[in-house]
């Protein structure tokens, strides 16, 4: 696959560079920079950045950041069986219980929340830092949701970080999980307030706290290109109201054209014969 001409592979963490060290300079380099199209496509193009990942992982299978970009490549496009096998892998290769959430979503994935809630009490768990636990919390309580245990999702994702006024990188998401469980309960009220909350805390635009937020207050946005918003349509009256006149403005011609006598030159209209 085409690897952009801006791509270096110099770009990934020293982390990951340090992991390849172990590989031919000429291969470090290529894996590099696959694995730098990877994390530039997942977001905007999951396909395109799975097919950088498989060429990764073809070229150096036994690297453990490879098996992990496998892992994200895969369960970005919801390929959650693969996925768990290269999390699983990658983990095998480490030993690390970073990747526990998402190994945990992946079981969602495959429609096993009860083996997702099964991770979410192993000992795994408090290895996690603070990000990896709250990202745990919200695998289960949708993992709760999954087996319509609404209320136990509720429960699930009320904890001192959600109470905190302290805004951290999963704040937004943690209390846009805690608007949206309340909102499916039917608890209108507290929903909107945690999804103003939401707001507040989403500097990056990480959800769509705030357009949840608009729906529930009534507000439409109209695209300002959109040409079947208002102004679009007061356009079209003023066009269709000018079209009427000009239509009876022709009317009115034709009926003088029909009512009034044609003049053939002689004003008597005799045409000059005598008895």
């Amino acid at each position: 696959m085409p690897i952009a001409e801006d791509v270096t592979g110099d770009e990934i963490d020293k982390d990951v560079r340090q992991e390849l060290q172990s590989l031919p300079k000429g291969l470090a380099e290529d894996v590099a920079r696959n694995l730098v199209m990877v994390a530039r496509l997942i977001d905007e193009d999951p396909e395109g950045a799975y097919g950088y990942s498989k060429v990764a992982l073809r070229l150096a299978s036994r690297v453990a950041a490879v098996r992990e970009a496998a892992g994200f490549a895969a369960y970005a496009n919801q390929k959650y069986s693969e996925a768990l096998a290269e999390f699983r892998a990658a983990r095998r290769m480490t030993g690390s219980v970073e990747l526990w959430p998402v190994m945990a979503d992946c079981e969602r994935g495959l429609g096993r929340p009860e083996k997702a809630l099964d991770m979410a009490g192993a000992p795994e768990v408090h290895k996690l830092d603070k990000a990896g636990q709250v990202e745990m919390r919200l695998v289960a309580a949708g993992a709760r949701r999954d087996m319509d245990q609404l209320d136990a999702a509720i429960v699930t994702l009320q904890s001192p970080e959600l109470a905190s006024n302290s805004v951290q990188p999963w704040t937004a998401r943690l209390r846009y999980a805690y608007a949206d469980a309340l909102l499916a309960a039917g608890r209108e009220g507290e929903a909107r307030e945690w999804f103003a909350k939401a707001v507040e805390a989403d500097r990056d635009g990480s959800t769509d706290a705030s357009d949840r937020l608009a729906e529930m207050d009534g507000v439409d946005f109209v695209d300002a290109l959109d040409e079947t918003g208002p102004e679009a349509e007061v356009e079209a009256a003023v066009e269709a109201e000018a079209d009427v006149e000009a239509v009876a403005e022709a009317d009115v011609d034709v009926e003088k054209t029909v009512t009034e006598p044609e003049n053939d030159g002689d004003d008597d209209g005799d045409d000059g014969d005598k008895d």
